[in-house]
C-alpha cells in the first residue's frame, strides 16, 4: 500500500516566503481557488509573476456572481436585483498558507485558496470559507478548538459520455469489471492499484494528510480517511482531494465521482465527519478524568439531534442526496445516537478518553465540506448554549426508527429557511445566497422528465 505521509515541504507561512517557494519548486502558474456554494472551485489562473504582484498590491478580482452560480452553470440571481445586474467585483486575497503543488495539473503549477472580500475590505460573508471561519470564531470565544476528521467515499467508474445511460464499474487490473460487492476486500482493492498509487502520489505532493483506504460496499467504491486536524485546513484539503482524485482517475482511463447516490442499486457515498472539542491546552472537553462522557458531550450530541434535521441542505445539498438517506439503503436515515452503532446517524466510536468524539454520518460525499463542517459544529454549539439533553441511547437496528429528517429537497429547504438560530449565526447574506442557489437547482431538476417516467408512464397512463 502506498506511503501515506505527505512529502511536500510546508507551504509558505507569510507572503515574503512565497517568492522563494515558487522559485524552489519551479512554479510558472498559480491557480487561485475560491470555493462556491457547491464546493466547485472557481477563480483565476495567473502567471507566477502576476501572482506575486497581486499579493503586493491586493489587485486580484473576481465577479461577485461567482457565488450565485448553480451547479449547471446558471446564475441564481440576487435578492437585490440591482446588485445582480451590476455584478460588482470582489477582491480575492490568497491564503498563502494553503499554497501547494498541483501534481495532477502538470509541471510548474501550484494551487492556492483565496478568501473573498468587498472592495472596502469587509469579508464576503456568503463565502463558504468565511462561513466556517464565523463558526470557528464562536468556538474561539469560548476557549474551544474543534478537531475534525472527514471520511470520504467515492466511486471509480468507466467513462460515461452519455448521461442518459447508467454508470458502470471500470475494468480492473484483471481485465474485468466488478459485478458484485466486495466490502473491505483487499484483492478487490488491488484491482485499482495504479489509480490508487497515483492518488497517493498526488496527495503526498500536495501535502494532504491522508490516513487509511478501504474498498467500500459498492462496486469500485472506495473510502479515504483523513487524519484529525483543524477544521478550515481540512475543508480545503477535502476539495483538493476531490480534484486530485478526479485527475488521477482520468489519467487511468476512469472517472471518479463523489455524487451521493451515483448508482441506483448500490450504496451511496458519504462524508462521515468525526468531531471532538478540546480546550486551549489540547485537553478533551468531551470526557472527564473518570473516562465518562461530560455534560458538554451530551449537550453537543443533543444539539446535533435538534438542529441537523433543520439545516439538512448543508449535508444533503442536492436532489440526488436524498436518494442516499432513505431507510435500509446502507445509510442512516435518523438522528439517533449510540456507541459504535453504524445504523445511527450519530455514532460515538470506540476509544478512550482522549479519543472521545461523535461521528456525524449524515453528510453526503457531494456536500460542500466547509458548510457541512460549519453546520455540524454549529448544531453542537447550539446544543451546549441551550443546555439541551440528548435522547436515550439507541440500541439494535436504528434503521427501523421512524425518521424525522426531511424526505425531499423541497422540505429540507423550507425547514432550513425557518431555522432562525442557525440563520442568525451563519448570517443573512449566506442564507439568502444559499437558498437562492439551491431553489434554482431544485426548479431546474423538477423541469426534467426522467427515464423512469418515460419507461413506466409513457404508454400506460
Amino acid at each position: 500500500m502506498p506511503d501515506t505521509h505527505p512529502k511536500n515541504e510546508p507551504s509558505p507561512g507569510s507572503e515574503k516566503d512565497v517568492k522563494s517557494w515558487l522559485v524552489q519548486h519551479g512554479i510558472s502558474e498559480v491557480e487561485c481557488l475560491v470555493p462556491d456554494m457547491n464546493g466547485v472551485l472557481r477563480g483565476k489562473a495567473l502567471p507566477a509573476a502576476k501572482f506575486l504582484k497581486a499579493l503586493e498590491d491586493r489587485a486580484l478580482y473576481l465577479p461577485s456572481s461567482a457565488f450565485l452560480v448553480s451547479i449547471d452553470g446558471r446564475y441564481s440571481g440576487s435578492v437585490d436585483e440591482g446588485f445582480a445586474y451590476s455584478d460588482p467585483d470582489m477582491r480575492m486575497v490568497p491564503d498563502v498558507s494553503t499554497l501547494c503543488l498541483a501534481p495532477g495539473a502538470g509541471a510548474g503549477k501550484a494551487y492556492v485558496f483565496a478568501d473573498a472580500f468587498h472592495m472596502d475590505g469587509r469579508p464576503w460573508t456568503a463565502s463558504p470559507r468565511h462561513v466556517l471561519r464565523a463558526v470557528l470564531d464562536l468556538y474561539r470565544r469560548r476557549g474551544w478548538r474543534a478537531v475534525v476528521a472527514p471520511e470520504l467515499e467515492f466511486y471509480l467508474t468507466a467513462p460515461n459520455p452519455d448521461p442518459d445511460r447508467p454508470l458502470t464499474a471500470p475494468v480492473g487490473a484483471n481485465g474485468r469489471a466488478e459485478a458484485v460487492q466486495h466490502p473491505y476486500d483487499m484483492a478487490a482493492l488491488e484491482e485499482f492499484e495504479p489509480v490508487i498509487r497515483r492518488v497517493y502520489d498526488y496527495a503526498a505532493a500536495a501535502g494532504l494528510p491522508l490516513d487509511t483506504l478501504i474498498h467500500e460496499s459498492g462496486t469500485a467504491q472506495l473510502e479515504i480517511n483523513f487524519l484529525h486536524g483543524d477544521a478550515l485546513p481540512l475543508a480545503d484539503k477535502v476539495l483538493l482531494f476531490k480534484r486530485l482524485t478526479r485527475q488521477a482517475a482520468q489519467a487511468s482511463g476512469m472517472h471518479a465521482t463523489f455524487m451521493a447516490k451515483p448508482i441506483a442499486e448500490q450504496a451511496g457515498s458519504s462524508m462521515h465527519l468525526h468531531m471532538s472539542i478540546v480546550d486551549a491546552a489540547g485537553n478533551t472537553l468531551f470526557a472527564g478524568a473518570d473516562d465518562a462522557d461530560t455534560e458538554m458531550f451530551g449537550q453537543f450530541i443533543a444539539g446535533l439531534q435538534k438542529y441537523v434535521p433543520e439545516i439538512m441542505p448543508l449535508f444533503a445539498p442536492n436532489v440526488n442526496s436524498f436518494r442516499r438517506i432513505r431507510p435500509n439503503h446502507s445509510a442512516p436515515a435518523n438522528i439517533e445516537w449510540s456507541h459504535d452503532n453504524r445504523s445511527c446517524g450519530l455514532r460515538v466510536p470506540a476509544g478512550g478518553r482522549a479519543a472521545r468524539r461523535v461521528e456525524n454520518r449524515l453528510p453526503g460525499a457531494d456536500c460542500n465540506p466547509y458548510l457541512a463542517i460549519a453546520g455540524s459544529l454549529l448544531a453542537g454549539y447550539l446544543g451546549v448554549e441551550e443546555k439541551l439533553a440528548r435522547s436515550a441511547e439507541a440500541s439494535g437496528n436504528a434503521y427501523k426508527v421512524k425518521s424525522t429528517l426531511p424526505k425531499t429537497m423541497e422540505e429540507a429547504l423550507d425547514r432550513f429557511a425557518a431555522c432562525d438560530p442557525a440563520r442568525e449565526l451563519l448570517g443573512e447574506d449566506f442564507f439568502q445566497t444559499y437558498l437562492r442557489v439551491k431553489s434554482v437547482e431544485l426548479d431546474l431538476f423538477q423541469g426534467v422528465v426522467t427515464s423512469w417516467e418515460r419507461d413506466h408512464l409513457l404508454l400506460k397512463v
